[in-house]
């Protein structure tokens, strides 16, 4: 038993020696490393360092400070920058956690349900920063006003943007005059916009691109013009310069998001 121990001892103490030995070592490879980086940096291109990601989420100060124009400014670019794919590095887990108190969004935004749209990334936007409503064929409806009116009379958005896009599949379904389900009774709010295009210059058909596109804007016209007549609240805040009530036109090849 005293033989066991004296061993267990001598190897506690070579252990201890040993890794004294090679802190000791590492300290030095350490210092060594440090001496010759310059000289390897010297030579070699200088490396850009990460962005820090955002962290912050916009305040009620900071919206409150924000005019409807400065909204779409900074949305027009945001979209600059997705389309040259370089878009803002986010701590989404941290902006989840400091958005619980409070929301202060500047836009809301009305889009289409169109997968190919990812509306925050578009306008390279996180949490926190805009209202989306989605409906197919973006057009307006009693919901969807009322969602409004709470964005922007309660919630103090600045800006309503009516986002249309290229290609759009409720759009062509109304030229077609689909009847399908509840599809059809849907697209009874896109057909005004069928109307509105009565003068267009050409094949008036879904498979002329042309054409859709033409009523896809018109749809956006005609939406604009819709949550002005059935939204005393949005009407008043626009021409109290409150707000602004706009259009837009997603370009699905190149990212680009016309203003209207």
């Amino acid at each position: 038993m005293c033989m066991k121990r004296i061993n267990l001892t001598s190897v506690a103490a070579g252990a201890w020696l040993l890794l004294l030995s090679c802190g000791q070592a590492g300290t030095g490879t350490e210092a060594t490393n440090a001496t010759v980086a310059p000289a390897a940096a010297d030579s070699a291109q200088p490396v850009a360092l990460p962005t820090p990601r955002r962290e912050k989420v916009l305040t009620a100060e900071e919206q409150q400070a924000l005019t409807p124009d400065q909204v779409i400014a900074s949305l027009k670019e945001g979209n600059e920058r997705f389309v040259r794919n370089d878009l803002t590095a986010r701590d989404h887990s941290t902006m989840v956690r400091k958005a619980v108190l409070g929301q202060y969004p500047k836009a809301v935004v009305l889009s289409c349900l169109d997968s190919r749209i990812p509306v925050e990334d578009v306008f390279d936007k996180g949490i926190g920063d805009m209202f989306v409503a989605r409906v197919a064929g973006n057009f307006v409806n009693e919901d969807i006003l009322g969602s409004m009116e709470f964005g922007c009379k309660v919630s103090g958005a600045k800006l309503i943007l009516v986002l249309a896009h290229e290609s759009c599949g409720a759009v062509k379904a109304a030229i077609d005059n689909v009847k399908l389900g509840n599809i059809t009774a849907m697209l009874t709010k896109i057909a005004p916009a069928v109307k509105l295009s009565a003068g267009f210059a050409g094949e008036k058909s879904s498979k002329n691109d042309a054409f859709v596109e033409q009523v896809a804007k018109a749809n956006v016209t005609n939406t604009i013009e819709t949550i002005r007549a059935k939204s005393p609240i949005l009407k008043e805040m626009e021409t109290k310069g409150e707000i602004r009530i706009i259009g837009a036109y997603y370009n699905l090849q190149t990212g680009e998001v016309i203003f209207l």
